[in-house]
C-alpha cells in the first residue's frame, strides 16, 4: 500500500525511526483505504498523502516527550494522531473519542486488526465526556483539526488533569497561538510553547502546548452549541 522505504526514510530527517513500526503502519493504509470505500473516513487516500499527511504528521506528534501516560485524541476521526502514536509507543494508554458511531467502529476494527491493546474508545463528544467520568483524568489531550483553538481549548483542557498537557495540532498560523492565550487563563492552563515543523510535501504545523496548572472551573465546558456561537476570548 504505501512505499515504506520512502516512510522511513522521510521519518527519519526528523530524527524519528518508523523503521520497527512501517508493517504496522502500512497495514493501518490499507485497512483506511478498504474501510473509507463504505465509510467517509478521510479525503485522503493515495498512498504519499497518506504517508505525509496522516502518518509524518502524527509521528510529529508522537515523538513529543509528553506523550506518555493516560492520552485522550479529541475528535479523532479515523485515528490521527492516537492510533499512530500508540503503535510508535504501546505503552501510551489511550482513548480515542469520536461522536460518530461508524468511525468509532472503523477504531475498534483497525485497533483489532493491529493488534494494539489497551484502548479505550469513547463515543462521546468532549464537551459531554468532561462532565462524566472523564473530566481531569489524562496527562495528555490532543487534537487534530477539530475547530479553531479558543473553541478547542474548551473542548480539551477540562479532560487535562493538573500537571497535564494539551498539544493541539495547527497549521503555521500564530494567530491560533494568542487567540487560545485567555481562554486557556480561564481554563486554567497557561500557554508554554509552539513548535514548528514542515510536513514533506511543504505544509506547515505547529504543535501549541498547553500546560494545566489549575482545576477547571465547573462552568466549563458549556455545551457544544454556546462553545461554536460564542467562544472564549
Amino acid at each position: 500500500m504505501i512505499d515504506k522505504e520512502r516512510l522511513i526514510a522521510r521519518a527519519a530527517e526528523y530524527q524519528i525511526d518508523a523503521a520497527p513500526i512501517a508493517d504496522q503502519l502500512d497495514r493501518y493504509a490499507q485497512l483506511l483505504v478498504e474501510y473509507n470505500q463504505k465509510v467517509n473516513l478521510t479525503a485522503i487516500t493515495d498512498p504519499e498523502g497518506i504517508e505525509n499527511r496522516h502518518f509524518i504528521d502524527s509521528l510529529l506528534l508522537a515523538c513529543q516527550p509528553e506523550v506518555r501516560g493516560r492520552m485522550v485524541d479529541v475528535g479523532t476521526g479515523a485515528g490521527f494522531p492516537g492510533i499512530v502514536a500508540k503503535i510508535y509507543n504501546p505503552q501510551l494508554q489511550l482513548t480515542l473519542m469520536e461522536p460518530t458511531g461508524k468511525r468509532v467502529d472503523f477504531l475498534r476494527y483497525a485497533c483489532a486488526e493491529l493488534g494494539l491493546t489497551g484502548v479505550e474508545f469513547a463515543k462521546e463528544r468532549a464537551e459531554e465526556a468532561a462532565r462524566k467520568g472523564w473530566r481531569e483524568q489524562f496527562d495528555l489531550a490532543t487534537a487534530r483539526a477539530v475547530a479553531a483553538m479558543p473553541a478547542l481549548c474548551e473542548y480539551c483542557l477540562p479532560l487535562v488533569k493538573v500537571g497535564g498537557r494539551f498539544i493541539a495540532m495547527k497549521s503555521q498560523d500564530l494567530a491560533e497561538w494568542e487567540s487560545a492565550r485567555k481562554p486557556a487563563e480561564k481554563l486554567g492552563a497557561r500557554l508554554v510553547e509552539y513548535r514548528s515543523f514542515t510536513l514533506p510535501d511543504g505544509s506547515g504545523r505547529n504543535l501549541l502546548v498547553l500546560e494545566k496548572i489549575s482545576q477547571t472551573s465547573t462552568v466549563y465546558p458549556r455545551n457544544g452549541g454556546k462553545i461554536a456561537k460564542a467562544p472564549l476570548k
